[in-house]
């Protein structure tokens, strides 16, 4: 086995384990879903080549073009679970405010519990915005992610093809081939209004600030 696929193989299994980082606490909704106490990202770092997240003190290089708030999203293609193409500057939600939830993998503990606290925990903003989802994960696994969990007012899209959407937003981590965390508000007119990339790939980004920056948008818009 060569270095670069033990490496990988290697952070694999540390996400499908290590990104738990799960208390023993925790509350249960309506959904049957178990709340763990994890820790939230203070801050946020630099999208793009050069720039480096950590996952559990050990640095990951991100890579492609890097956004800002300010930056328009970028137009391209990711995967949604009918497999049909969709554009990310043209999702349902086009022209008003979205929120765009960005997860390594949906099958590890952070990633499931930032995903249901997108559905379950926005405060009724799912009927202003659309809330959207997007991983590497295929999108078979993705729909049946969303089935078992019953999420039905999340946007998944997958970016399993060729990692376009995390290379064109600096966000892809070329080793061990994931997704950046990171929380996106859009604008109605598709401008990044607010962004969080998590220093730690373990911690949860702080989405109840992004719910209160995107109702800030919904009122005076």
């Amino acid at each position: 086995m060569t270095r670069r696929r033990l490496y990988v193989l290697t952070i694999s299994l540390l996400l499908a384990s290590g990104l738990a980082g799960c208390g023993s606490s925790g509350q249960l909704l309506g959904s049957g879903f178990t709340y763990k106490d994890l820790p939230v990202a203070d801050g946020s770092v630099v999208a793009g080549d050069g720039h480096s997240i950590l996952f559990k003190g050990s640095p990951l290089m991100l890579s492609g073009t890097g956004i800002k708030v300010g930056d328009q999203l970028r137009e391209v293609k990711l995967t949604d679970r009918d497999l049909a193409p969709v554009n990310i500057a043209h999702t349902a939600g086009s022209g008003k405010v979205r929120i765009i939830s960005v997860v390594p993998s949906i099958d590890t503990k952070v990633c499931e519990q930032q995903t249901h606290q997108l559905s379950e925990k926005n405060r009724g903003l799912d009927k202003m915005v659309e809330l959207i989802t997007i991983s590497i994960d295929t999108p078979f696994a993705q729909k049946r992610f969303a089935e078992e969990a019953k999420i039905r007012n999340v946007t998944f899209l997958s970016d399993y093809r060729s990692a376009d959407f995390g290379k064109a937003h600096g966000l892809f981590l070329r080793e061990p081939h994931i997704l950046a965390r990171a929380v996106l508000v859009v604008d109605a007119h598709n401008v990044i209004r607010y962004l969080q990339i998590t220093p730690e790939l373990a911690q949860l980004p702080d989405l109840d600030e992004a719910f209160k920056f995107a109702r800030s948008l919904v009122t005076t818009g």
